[in-house]
């Protein structure tokens, strides 16, 4: 299997990370790997309920952003480094053939699962080798909460390839938004990049066309920011995903790696989701968001969107689950779905 990136069980020092991947020389790139691989552990964290912060839950107290890395994010034309070369994606075709008799990787087992479970799910996964999709359930676009942060990181990721580099603010809220989940640092940024009218111009070019930002962050009668009510679909967050693993026009391969560094990196507490039931040698590159939509603890929006790749797999999955409950009750069904799919890719 090609791409694969480092275990995902174990919080990687960003710092030695990010210098990786940005274009620090080669010997310290590969130094960098080295030491992070070998403090990788095993074993994702449970989830625990996260800090309410800027009025939505899912980020760190204010000023407590992390300190940035000591080189700058260089975009286009930034070339790919002699570490992150070593673990390049194989280009992909934007509509290869579906493999011939491929299972349904959700299956009864999983339909019947969700048809006994409170709530809206909506999910699909995308084979990267192959190129095919499936899709559960229907409905209308949802809430994104806090995966609307994966959309802002990758417009500034574009906005910036006309520049030369990301600053030291950028990657220390760029960090904290995807790492941390922080949501003073995702307000900075949604501002910065311009708002829900660029990442829409963004999105276009992208291939989205069921995505729509949000056009408030302060919103009458909505206690948390706005951006969180952004709606998505399953099928558009596939396709930001892809952005990510392949080469992309819009996103340089050294920006590209530098998000998916950070999706590889999120908090113990935030270690839920689509990497339910993988193994810890598996690479998985995820964002989570999880957003009460009425009243301070109610009728959750819980979801869950990652790539997935090793022990013979290779796949995107995105899943927006409504209407739960409790915040626990929205994971707990993300994870068995997501465990049940792990199992039944090829």
């Amino acid at each position: 299997m090609t791409g694969l990136r480092g275990k995902h069980s174990a919080r990687v020092s960003s710092t030695a990370l990010k210098r990786s991947i940005v274009g620090v020389p080669g010997a310290v790139a590969v130094a960098a790997i080295i030491v992070a691989s070998y403090l990788a552990v095993q074993g994702p964290g449970s989830p625990v309920s996260a800090t309410t912060v800027a009025g939505q839950p899912g980020g760190t107290p204010a000023g407590q952003l992390k300190g940035a890395s000591a080189a700058p994010i260089t975009a286009a034309p930034m070339t790919t480094p002699p570490a992150a070369a070593a673990t390049a994606k194989t280009p992909r075709s934007r509509t290869p053939a579906a493999a011939p008799g491929q299972r349904d990787p959700f299956g009864t087992a999983a339909t019947g699962y969700l048809a006994a479970r409170t709530g809206t799910v909506l999910a699909a996964v995308y084979d990267v080798e192959t190129g095919q999709t499936w899709r559960l359930g229907q409905g209308r676009p949802q809430a994104e909460a806090s995966v609307v942060k994966l959309d802002v990181l990758e417009t500034l990721l574009a906005e910036r390839a006309r520049s030369t580099s990301l600053s030291a603010s950028d990657r220390s809220l760029a960090q904290a938004m995807i790492e941390d989940s922080d949501n003073t640092a995702a307000t900075s940024l949604w501002y910065e990049v311009g708002g829900g009218t660029r990442i829409r111009t963004f999105n276009s070019r992208a291939g989205l066309t069921q995505t729509a930002p949000s056009s408030c962050v302060v919103c009458p009668g909505f206690s948390w920011p706005g951006w969180g009510l952004s709606t998505t679909t399953p099928a558009d967050q596939l396709a930001l995903l892809r952005e990510l693993i392949r080469p992309s026009p819009l996103i340089s391969d050294a920006a590209r790696d530098y998000a998916l560094s950070l999706m590889e990196n999120v908090s113990a507490d935030q270690r839920w989701g689509v990497s339910s039931g993988v193994p810890a040698q598996v690479t998985v590159a995820l964002k989570n968001g999880w957003l009460p939509l009425e009243g301070t603890n109610s009728d959750w929006q819980i979801n869950s969107v990652g790539w997935l790749s090793g022990d013979g797999k290779d796949y995107l999955m995105a899943v927006l689950a409504t209407g739960n409950p409790t915040e626990q009750y929205g994971i707990d069904t993300i994870d068995q779905l997501a465990a049940m799919v792990w199992q039944h890719m090829k």
